[in-house]
């Protein structure tokens, strides 16, 4: 209990002496603080992305089975079909048609996808969200296409898709297969790939062989290949925010350090008067311990709170156009909460254990010192 009321007694002294400097303090606090909201922000938002991502690719087939020629992707013969559906271990074998529509008026690339069962006719479309926001001619609920062959086609916005899946369907335009391929001119004899569902996902790398050795110039995705891909994709774009940011964290290390190391004239002489009324050694240590607790503590936790609400309440606008990676089609969705608790407490040994342990050593060095001379030099 000795122990504990000491304590108290110190940080009651140490918060007095942080208001008695606050506005040094609350300057360095501020910036102490921005540093830790912003690479916060950078990792919840990265690793938000990441999770939606891996969501969204949790039902996706086990394979995807594209034609290559000459380095480039081309259509697939649909007779493949029934050679890759023969393998040993494949569930399913389903065409798919699919493809881009460049929109002059926005200058954007919109996807397209055209399914067997569309429920909406050969004269209507499902599109995401931010077709909506962007689509120049939206007129009466319609959208006016120019096909292959130069006339001009008008189709029905049926549906849209739900702004939860705008990760993906922000761009989307979804029709019936025959209305895509009136519309781009691909042949009915042809897919754009196969989505290869396999009994035993173990296996995929084996059925994946055969079907290089069937297929002539078939090249097999896998689903943990496109996983990898995107992990590795917002890996990096959050480490390039940060590369970017370096100048300034490094910065904040400099003035950190010049601070904690740095023993104003006032400090000093404070440190001497205490010495002087009977204050040991370890009282003073423990005081400015308290002090760097108390100030990379606060920064911690306001910087933290701020990225999490900047991220997972606003969507992150302050870096939101660098992470996800649309050049002029942003998607707009609210990512779910989740916190890295690992990656929080690398954060905080990081940030706040460095800091604190530097601001002990210059006090160590002063409170060893004769009182009269820390005085007189104060």
């Amino acid at each position: 209990m000795k122990w504990l009321d000491r304590q108290r007694c110190l940080m009651d002294f140490t918060l007095s002496c942080v208001w008695r400097r606050k506005g040094k303090n609350l300057g360095f606090l501020l910036v102490y603080t921005l540093i830790i909201f912003v690479v916060c922000s950078v990792i919840f938002f990265s690793n938000a992305l990441r999770r939606q991502a891996d969501a969204v690719l949790h039902d996706a087939p086990e394979m995807i089975v594209q034609k290559m020629m000459a380095g480039r992707q081309e259509l697939m013969p649909l007779a493949h079909q029934e050679d890759i559906a023969s393998i040993r271990g494949v569930r399913s074998v389903e065409p798919r048609v699919w493809g881009y529509y460049f929109h002059p008026a926005t200058q954007t690339n919109y996807t397209l996808i055209g399914r067997k069962d569309f429920r909406h006719g050969d004269d209507a479309v499902e599109v995401g969200q931010g077709v909506l926001r962007t689509w120049g001619a939206v007129q009466e609920d319609k959208l006016y296409f120019r096909m292959v062959d130069g006339k001009a086609l008008d189709l029905k916005i049926a549906a849209t898709f739900s702004a939860a899946t705008d990760l993906v369907s922000a761009d989307l335009i979804m029709m019936s297969q025959a209305t895509f391929r009136r519309l781009t001119g691909m042949p009915d004899q042809f897919a754009t790939d196969f989505s290869v569902r396999v009994r035993n996902p173990q296996e995929c790398t084996t059925i994946a062989e055969k079907i290089t050795g069937i297929v002539p110039g078939a090249r097999p995705i896998l689903r943990e290949e496109i996983v990898r891909t995107y992990s590795a994709l917002f890996n990096w774009r959050s480490g390039y925010m940060i590369v970017i940011l370096s100048a300034a964290i490094l910065a904040f290390c400099i003035s950190a350090w010049d601070k904690a190391t740095g023993l104003s004239a006032e400090e000093k002489a404070e440190i001497g008067i205490l010495k002087g009324v009977g204050w040991g050694t370890s009282d003073i240590l423990g005081m400015k311990f308290w002090e760097g607790m108390t100030v990379s503590l606060a920064a911690f936790f306001a910087g933290v709170i701020g990225a999490y609400i900047h991220v997972f309440f606003f969507s992150a606008p302050f870096f939101e156009h660098a992470l996800k990676g649309w050049s002029i089609l942003y998607p707009s969705f609210r990512l779910r909460p989740e916190v890295n608790l690992f990656e929080l407490a690398v954060l905080f040994f990081l940030t706040v254990v460095p800091y604190t342990f530097i601001t002990i050593i210059p006090i160590w060095r002063v409170s060893v010192t004769d009182p009269d001379l820390v005085m007189r030099q104060g």
